[in-house]
């Protein structure tokens, strides 16, 4: 039988969570990690330490094939397709308002250099609010100087 790919084994990994019940946040509890990093890890986009993703398989009954997919490094290059979904064109739409005021107040604030996406974090909440609840996410990357 053929190994699958990290794509697939996260389609295996969201579709039994969502069969089982569970919750994204109770995964990232299960095996003691950020949430946004375990959501993204599962979906691919970060090789898993091999005991996180055995821990996952065994909470969600999955075949030993979903370990080895999970751990495998992945190749990080841009979804076209994603980026037209509306939830993820909205995070496009800001950076393309806020992305060169945002330079702006880097280079201000920190000096030439630009924010980390390696040495990072990204947080989710959720704030309930009178007049509509609000999404709060936070990016924390490390600063970098360029250096000439």
């Amino acid at each position: 039988m053929p190994a699958i790919d990290k794509e697939e084994a996260g389609q295996i990994v969201n579709d039994a969570r969502i069969e089982q019940g569970l919750t994204w946040r109770e995964l990232a509890q299960h095996i003691d990690k950020p949430l946004v990093w375990t959501v993204a890890a599962l979906l691919g986009k970060h090789p898993v330490p091999r005991e996180s993703a055995q821990a996952i398989v065994e909470k969600l009954g999955l075949a030993d094939d979903v370990i080895t997919a999970l751990a495998r490094q992945p190749y990080r290059i841009a979804d076209v397709d994603l980026a037209t979904d509306p939830t993820v064109y909205r995070f496009h739409e800001a950076l393309d308002v806020y992305g060169q005021a945002l330079k702006e107040l880097i280079h201000e604030e920190f000096g030439d250099g630009i924010m980390s996406a390696i040495n990072f974090n990204v947080d989710f909440a959720k704030h309930e609010d009178p007049q509509g609840d609000r999404i709060v996410v936070t990016f924390n990357g490390k600063f970098l100087p360029y250096q000439w």
